[in-house]
């Protein structure tokens, strides 16, 4: 793709509404734009002007109406002994109105991608979004590719790499917890939490390059013990940065819960509690749910599918023995699972089977229908954590709710942490990084020269370098533009 030329694509999600977005951006943007419009005033940075959008019918339709529009403007200004306002045109003025537009003008350098940007504002009809486009298109401009507009602004330096992959992840965002991360990653949280250990790391290749290039002017050698010492307070901080992965992972993509037990003991009433809705349909006879319910919800800020099952026991009919092997595949599937039992009675043979089929996986055990018994309900041989709730009356829910955070890596949630990794090349990079400073401290303990070590300490920094895209390669690029959409 040609930098230099101007683009064009609708920025707004496809569909109608009541309004659609069209970006234009490049040198020509303004001059593309004009004769697709009648405005009110002249365009200046930063502000937006309303407007007429027109299809011109020759060189010379207007581009411009100081006050008013055609005629009628004229009209006016007779009547008021006034002379006719000024319109900008050549030989011709006729054109014809498609819709009333807001038309905002962002001058370079101080602008999305730091090209001269037009955003226009019209009803959200497919039919009068795609006519923009063909505007543009005939006057020279050219149709964005997926993620362009983006990769221009991480091109011209108004974004690093880390914050190009934020704004994706913003896009994609499905609670209001994840978007504040991704407003902290396009912020440049990241890249400041990397930027002290990159520098310290730069930092301790120039005392070992200095060691060896002026060794004959008496520029000391840095001992074995301090190189070390240098690597090791490099580590501590990168070991915690790959640590949140595991966390922000989770904030990224969620989990899924699968909440299984035998028939009737309140797995989708559980399900309805979590989900605050009667999502599940729910009876006193056993075996009610014959298929897999699903829903979405929000544990502080981090989205949780959950799926109500079949009940888990001897199927009574062809309908329920799918609905079991469904569950079962749910429970394969499934991040955490629920195991509910009844505690108002005794645990049974099919509870003790469902409890060695989650033996090796992550699983809470949900003592439900606690409301009918305070009794203390044993389930011998069983190490999961036991919570204690009653579906019918909410009691110990907020409890449980605890439970599925702490299990899923939640804790992490609330300690004031920001720039955590969220991105799985992020980690990949930062564990190259890691492995490149431990070849480091190998080859030191090794007695290899420094200019050994040093190949190890460049191995290390380019990691870094390529999460916040000083360096980095068309294949990395290409792999996270192309999931942008079109417009953006």
């Amino acid at each position: 793709m040609n930098l230099d030329d101007t683009i064009v694509a609708i920025a707004t999600p496809p569909g109608r509404g009541g309004i659609g977005v069209v970006r234009i951006a490049g040198a020509e943007a303004r001059s593309i734009a004009a004769p697709m419009l009648h405005l009110k005033h002249d365009l200046e940075p930063g502000r937006a002007a309303f407007g007429e959008l027109v299809e011109p019918c020759g060189a010379g339709a207007p581009a411009r109406l100081e006050a008013g529009s055609g005629s009628e403007a004229e009209e006016k200004s007779q009547q008021a002994g006034a002379p006719a306002p000024h319109t900008h045109t050549h030989s011709q003025t006729h054109s014809q109105r498609i819709d009333e537009v807001v038309v905002t003008y962002f001058a370079a350098p101080h602008s999305y991608t730091t090209d001269d940007i037009i955003e226009i504002s019209a009803h959200g009809s497919p039919v009068v979004l795609r006519q923009v486009v063909e505007l543009a298109l005939a006057r020279g401009a050219r149709l964005a590719e997926p993620g362009e507009f983006t990769m221009r602004a991480f091109l011209n330096g108004r974004i690093d790499l880390t914050q190009a992959e934020a704004v994706r992840d913003l896009i994609e965002s499905q609670t209001l917890y994840q978007a504040k991360v991704a407003a902290q990653q396009l912020e440049g949280a990241l890249s400041r939490r990397l930027q002290p250990i990159k520098q310290k790391l730069i930092e301790l290749i120039a005392l070992l390059e200095a060691g060896i290039d002026f060794a004959e002017d008496d520029v000391a050698v840095l001992p074995a013990q301090q190189v070390i010492a240098h690597i090791s307070a490099l580590r501590t901080p990168l070991e915690q940065l790959a640590a949140s992965f595991a966390y922000g992972k989770l904030v990224l993509e969620g989990l899924t819960l699968a909440i299984v037990g035998r028939p009737n003991v309140g797995k989708s009433s559980l399900f309805n509690r979590l989900v605050e809705s009667d999502r599940a349909i729910v009876t006193a006879t056993p075996g009610t749910t014959r298929d897999l319910v699903t829903e979405t919800v929000a544990l502080a800020g981090i989205p949780v599918k959950l799926v109500d099952t079949a009940g888990i026991r001897r199927a009574m009919d062809e309908a329920e023995g799918i609905g079991i092997r469904k569950s079962m595949e749910a429970l394969a599937d499934a991040d955490l699972v629920l195991v509910v039992l009844d505690s108002s009675e005794p645990a049974g043979a099919e509870d003790f089977q469902l409890l060695e089929l989650v033996a090796q996986r992550t699983a809470i055990l949900v003592e439900n229908k606690s409301d009918k018994t305070r009794s203390q309900f044993r389930v011998p041989g069983s190490q999961l954590q036991r919570v204690r709730v009653s579906a019918l009356t909410g009691e110990g829910i907020p409890e449980l709710r605890a439970e599925i955070l702490r299990h899923a890596g939640g804790e992490f949630e609330g300690t004031g942490e920001t720039g955590f990794l969220t991105n799985a090349r992020h980690q990949g990079l930062v564990r190259d990084s890691l492995a490149g400073l431990d070849a480091a401290v190998t080859a030191v303990r090794g007695n290899v020269p420094h200019e050994m070590v040093l190949l190890d300490l460049y191995s290390a920094l380019r990691p870094l370098d390529e999460i916040t895209g000083f360096t980095t390669n068309d294949d990395i690029l290409n792999l996270i533009f192309s999931r942008f959409c079109i417009g953006k």
